[in-house]
């Protein structure tokens, strides 16, 4: 089973607890492939192939196109282990679990402790974790095609409608506060950029958009 991380500072791994978030866009790498500009995507596939993206890259000339393909990380119908720190699994998702999980987590906990999994969920294991999501569409656009709905599929917040009808979106709260805007996408653009780092939004890149589920 894979698994797939979420950032806490932004309070994302909790919001796909809570059924807030039920969308996620990674951006398609490689940009370059074997040192030759990546130049545009096409998506290819059928209902008996996996979806697959053509990726259209120069020549060792620079004067004629190459196809080379890369495929999402996830497939469709695809269960995914949501990635959290052993440290929080202990702490927060005890509750609800059945008794054999629980014999089998205070088992393997003073263990766990001595692994960097106990506090960076980078290196747990997927099969360890509580709650698992379910791939339900995959699509390619760049990330600046995002839409209003899709925004609130990743996260973003539609805090209120004013007394002139205009609605008002909050990114995510964290200890520094949050922005608020009367704009999905730039909600969207300060969340992206803090989490993928600054200048994504205006670089535009193509995305794998993954829309999933909670199924537990």
């Amino acid at each position: 089973m894979k698994k797939i991380m979420f950032n806490d500072k932004f309070g994302l791994t909790q919001a796909v607890l809570e059924g807030r978030k039920t969308m996620t866009r990674r951006i398609i790498r490689p940009e370059t492939y074997k040192g030759q500009p990546v130049r545009g995507f096409r998506v290819t596939g059928s209902k008996d192939i996996r979806l697959s993206v053509e990726m259209l890259v120069y020549d060792g000339d620079c004067d004629d196109f190459v196809p080379m393909y890369i495929q999402p990380k996830y497939e469709l119908g695809e269960v995914v282990a949501v990635a959290q720190s052993y440290m929080d699994v202990d702490r927060f998702h005890r509750k609800g679990r059945n008794a054999a999980y629980l014999e089998y987590l205070d088992s393997i906990l003073p263990e766990l402790k001595l692994y960097p999994g106990w506090g960076n969920k980078m290196f747990v294991k997927a099969d360890l974790m509580p709650h698992h999501i379910e791939i339900t569409g995959i699509k390619v656009e760049r990330l600046q095609d995002i839409s209003d709905e899709d925004c609130m599929k990743e996260g973003i917040i539609h805090a209120y409608t004013d007394n002139d009808g205009i609605k008002i979106y909050h990114t995510p709260h964290t200890k520094r506060g949050y922005l608020s805007t009367d704009v999905a996408q730039q909600a969207f653009s300060f969340l992206i950029d803090k989490v993928s780092g600054k200048g994504t939004w205006e670089r535009n890149p193509f995305v794998w958009v993954y829309e999933f589920k909670l199924i537990n």
